[in-house]
């Protein structure tokens, strides 16, 4: 009786449902139970009291165990990586194993020979059963052990007598990249050292170890190697730094990843960005913009002309803003064009261009994109000067134009481009808003328990990020101020007292008093207190 047999029988689930998720793990290779939870047509839960039920078994939750190794090794790790089971305790005559698969049934006479125990099957839910054995037995333990077992070396070949080694390799490669997949991490961080390995996963902005087994630094190279190849880059460079993309599939979601690969003392060092191109865009609501922010927000991207701004530092969120503010202005009576490096997300109704070192740059694509008659261009980042001018001449001939800065706040922005030696009317003329932002963690909804935290927020108290918005317009004062080249200090206090800024310290307060996020988190991103 296979698994889909037995959710049909428990009524957890139809024959309809059941013969799409067929349909789709014939595309994806999942087992039916997880296409149903992905589909959305059962949750983990239902899954399991359904073959609970079937199968007379005990649930079990595994998210709190911390296994001993005298339990742990009861099984050998080969078998718990290849049936994703793990010992939970021994009298000495029964062995209680959990297992979110219980249909494995042939295996059970395997463990029952190896330990010398009756076995007792007992189920537990699939994700929670993984992150036990990743806490434990380490992110693709199954495959470094493999790998490790004096059949292979750290370079991967071409020859056929290396046909599974290499294939150990593309598994390892693949678990590591799943596994941040699963953890939400938004990049992965390779760093070799001269007798160690580091791979870290930067999750809700913050970095934290991948969990994998110290002996992983003995394939340095072969991971290095790998990335390489599926990114396009050149493998037997490993003296200048190499920039390449690769995309990913995983349980039918489409990644975009960015690969940046620089030398250094003990090695290459690797960082990819994971971006998912088939993430659905959020609005400007879901952000976290407030509702007075939000108000002006609209009012700015609706004019017809004019340049708007979104600033703050890397990784704080400002292409998700623009895309998200784009994707509220766009229809079918108003014509987009962006040029863009990368082409993180498409966006439907609208024209997106890569910039190319080879072909095309910001300056020259924005001059070449007005001649297609857009009635919004977005300029991915405003770099130079050059693109600076460019992106200012289109706004002075009637386009709206929304780019990106790396200042710390608003008020910075404006004198930013004149450092970069735009002259000052042009900057006064075109600026029609400036919006800064940064990203703090969420307090985790279900445990609400910042430093203490629950399996769903990976013991940390935070789950998911929110954005912190500042949003500066200039009036007739400000723009004078800005031709007589005043620093941002005094376009700030004159903000403030003219009400043309919403600072970020008001949004920091009220998402602390919202209950959304800590006082810790809005000084860890803030600027000047």
């Amino acid at each position: 009786m296979g698994m889909d047999t037995l959710l049909l029988d428990s009524g957890a689930v139809t024959e309809t449902q059941v013969e799409a998720a067929r349909e789709e793990t014939i595309r994806t290779g999942e087992r039916i139970d997880r296409a149903l939870v992905r589909m959305g047509h059962v949750s983990p839960r239902a899954v399991l009291e359904a073959l609970a039920g079937q199968l007379a078994m005990d649930i079990v939750d595994v998210s709190e165990i911390q296994l001993t190794d005298t339990i742990a090794e009861r099984i050998p790790s080969r078998l718990v990586f290849r049936l994703q089971c793990v010992p939970l305790s021994d009298d000495g005559e029964r062995l209680r194993i959990a297992t979110s698969d219980p249909l494995q049934l042939a295996e059970l006479d395997e463990l029952r020979l190896l330990t010398g125990r009756d076995i007792e099957l007992v189920l537990a839910d699939d994700d929670e059963l993984r992150s036990l054995i990743r806490r434990h037995y380490g992110v693709a333990g199954d495959t470094l052990e493999a790998l490790g077992s004096g059949q292979v070396v750290a370079q991967p070949t071409e020859s056929s007598e290396d046909e599974a080694q290499e294939a150990s390799v593309i598994k390892l490669v693949r678990d590591l990249l799943v596994e941040a997949i699963r953890e939400r991490a938004t990049d992965v961080h390779i760093e070799p050292y001269e007798h160690s390995l580091s791979i870290r996963y930067r999750i809700d902005g913050v970095l934290s170890p991948a969990g994998v087994p110290s002996t992983v630094n003995r394939f340095r190279d072969a991971i290095t190697s790998r990335l390489k190849i599926m990114a396009g880059l050149n493998v037997a460079e490993r003296r200048r730094s190499q920039d390449g993309r690769l995309a990913f599939r995983h349980e039918g979601r489409e990644f975009d990843l960015r690969v940046s690969v620089i030398p250094m003392v003990h090695g290459e060092g690797i960082v990819l960005r994971l971006l998912e191109s088939s993430v659905a865009l959020m609005g400007l609501e879901q952000l976290g913009m407030e509702p007075d922010t939000l108000l002006r927000w609209d009012d700015l991207i609706a004019r017809p002309h004019g340049i708007l701004l979104v600033t703050g530092p890397t990784g704080s969120g400002k292409s998700t803003t623009l895309y998200a503010s784009l994707n509220r202005v766009v229809s079918e009576s108003v014509k987009a064009i962006t040029i863009e490096d990368p082409v993180e997300y498409q966006l439907q109704g609208v024209n997106q261009i890569p910039v190319s070192p080879d072909t095309l740059d910001f300056a020259d694509g924005v001059r070449a994109i007005l001649r297609h008659d857009p009635d919004i261009v977005m300029v991915g980042e405003i770099r130079d000067r050059e693109t600076a001018e460019a992106a200012i001449q289109a706004s002075l001939t009637g386009h709206l134009v929304f780019s990106t800065l790396h200042t710390n706040d608003a008020p910075s922005a404006m004198p930013r481009l004149l450092d970069m030696g735009v002259e000052p009317f042009l900057v006064a003329s075109s600026v029609e808003g400036v919006l800064a932002q940064r990203l703090v963690r969420r307090i985790c909804t279900q445990c609400r328990a910042p430093g203490t935290g629950c399996r769903d927020c990976r013991h940390t108290g935070f789950r998911g990020r929110v954005g912190l918005y500042e949003l500066l317009e200039p009036d007739e004062q400000l723009r004078d101020l800005v031709l007589a080249r005043s620093a941002s200090p005094v376009l700030a206090k004159a903000a403030l007292q003219a009400q043309r800024l919403i600072p970020l310290k008001s949004s920091g307060r009220q998402k602390i008093d919202a209950g959304l996020t800590t006082e810790q988190e809005v000084a860890r991103v803030s600027y000047g207190g």
